[in-house]
């Protein structure tokens, strides 16, 4: 009894929520969007990065990775597959609103009267008829579905968007690593060979009774030491250039790229624009509205299917004993029927599926507002991070140029024997210390550029039509400013080589036909 009463309470919830499509729930407020980000890093860098913002490096090899990669790269193949699911998922859940049609035929022979006094008779029988069926969907459980099938579309596309900014700019960063490995084997090639002068310059003074071989000894040992450098630098290059290869969907036996170091790479700079617009250009936040968006769709979904199901079905065909004379009028007939079922006890199962469906949706709510935050975090770091690795990329330089010179003085003073092999090697180590750490910094650094690029929804933006949720008025964007750079870019964005990873994001046919949400 408990649970009928369950069910009959649920039943009369429903009717009291009945009518149109709920507008999905509003999880963002004023405070949950910061009013600036961090001071730009330079004042005239246009605002947003534009969506072919790796050319910004100016590396032509760099540009020809990025083209193969939105060509050939796997997980964007995988991603264009999805939408392509995403959207026959749409077609399938339109379906269920228009009416089903089919037609059958019959054929049968028959022989009966066995032993009686009439002796034996066959008999044939054919039929052709057509029937229709058409759920009604006065509650408004099939669009309520079917909304939610369209909000996949979105998200699966803007998931394809997400991950073809992920593989430009692992490209880019990889690719980078790459040039900084190889420039680093090439300092420590550089500081072995001034480790063999200096040794040189031992060996001559030991023969000649100057020196100890203690110093011979310590010279040697820091060659040796400087060579065991090398091996580890040319496996984290190999290990750098095949994790490049997978990116661009080559096998990574006898892939390799022309570039040797960083010096060539200009870091472009860029400004980040109001925190508000950054949700209509990261599509990973897009996704999250989508995702949302449909959650909520399934919930309108579940409420209405406490209602009564009603259905029209109908059939007319022809039957005859004879084929030839199957199509008269004379023997067309046909029937018209209504049904209606209302579910009076089912143990709990709708109440607990619109539950279910009530919690995914707190969960997507959830997930979506960490989303955001997380994108402002990601620009607030990545900003912090170029402003920061730029400083120290300059201290760096300072500390090359001197101890280069530091160095320099006393390889001279030690040949002409003013000063001991101790400072030689002290400088040495200092000069070949602050070379491979300059290096690594420099490569931070233009990695730090890429994460901008990539924080800041690399050059894409959300169409208005496809955008789900209305933000709250004190966090809309606003218009485009009149200082230089790009404001807008093409909601279809960043890929740009057509492939089997770039499926064309048509319309749904489904979707250009009138069939609104009911309300």
């Amino acid at each position: 009894m408990k649970n009928v009463l369950l069910s009959s309470s649920a039943i009369v919830l429903a009717l009291a929520l009945a009518g149109c499509a709920t507008p999905v729930p509003q999880q963002l407020s004023a405070a949950n969007v910061p009013s600036n980000f961090s001071a730009p890093i330079t004042a005239d860098a246009p605002i947003w990065p534009k969506a072919d913002w790796w050319k910004g490096f100016q590396s032509d090899e760099l540009n020809s990775l990025v083209d193969e990669a939105q060509r050939d790269n796997l997980d964007l193949a995988v991603a264009a597959a999805q939408v392509m699911e995403a959207k026959a998922n749409a077609e399938i859940a339109g379906s269920v609103l228009w009416p089903q049609i089919g037609i059958s035929g019959d054929a049968e022979r028959a022989k009966s009267g066995i032993g009686a006094p009439g002796g034996r008779s066959t008999s044939n029988n054919f039929s052709l008829t057509g029937n229709a069926s058409w759920a009604l969907d006065i509650w408004g459980k099939g669009q309520a579905g079917l909304r939610s099938a369209d909000e996949a579309v979105k998200s699966s596309r803007f998931a394809k968007q997400a991950v073809a900014l992920t593989v430009i700019s692992s490209t880019g960063s990889t690719y980078f690593n790459v040039l900084a490995l190889r420039e680093r084997v090439a300092i420590a090639q550089s500081n072995i060979e001034a480790a063999k002068r200096v040794l040189s310059i031992t060996q001559a003074k030991v023969t000649n009774g100057v020196s100890s071989r203690l110093d011979l000894a310590q010279q040697q040992a820091q060659v040796s030491g400087q060579e065991a450098q090398i091996p580890p630098l040319h496996e984290a290059e190999r290990e750098a250039r095949y994790a490049l290869a997978i990116l661009l969907g080559k096998l990574p036996e006898g892939f390799d790229v022309q570039g040797q170091n960083l010096d060539k790479i200009v870091a472009p700079a860029v400004r980040p624009g109001l925190p508000s617009e950054l949700l209509r250009r990261r599509p990973d936040v897009a996704q999250a509205e989508a995702n949302l968006a449909a959650a909520h769709a399934n919930v309108d979904a579940a409420r209405a299917a406490f209602f009564p199901a009603i259905g029209l079905t109908g059939s007319g065909g022809f039957a005859s004993g004879a084929i030839g004379s199957l199509i008269k009028s004379s023997n067309f007939g046909w029937s018209i029927g209504a049904s209606l079922l209302q579910t009076i006890f089912d143990g709990g199962n709708l109440m607990g599926q619109y539950r279910v469906s009530k919690a995914r949706q707190l969960q997507l709510v959830a997930t979506y507002r960490k989303t955001v935050l997380t994108a402002f975090q990601d620009v607030e770091t990545s900003l912090g991070q170029v402003a920061s690795l730029t400083q120290q990329e300059k201290l760096l330089t300072d500390e090359v140029n001197a101890a280069s010179e530091a160095f320099r003085i006393s390889e001279i003073q030690y040949r002409e024997g003013v000063t001991d092999l101790l400072t030689v090697l002290t400088a040495q180590q200092t000069l070949f210390n602050a070379q491979d750490q300059l290096v690594q910094i420099k490569l931070a650094r233009i990695q730090a550029d890429v994460g901008l690029y990539r924080a800041l929804g690399g050059g894409w933006s959300e169409a208005d039509e496809l955008a789900t949720q209305a933000m709250p008025a004190a966090t809309a964007p606003v218009a485009p400013s009149a200082e230089p750079g790009p404001q807008t870019v093409p909601a279809a964005g960043i890929p740009t080589t057509p492939g089997p990873s770039q499926i064309p994001d048509e319309p749904i046919p489904l979707q250009q036909q009138t069939r609104k949400p009911r309300g």
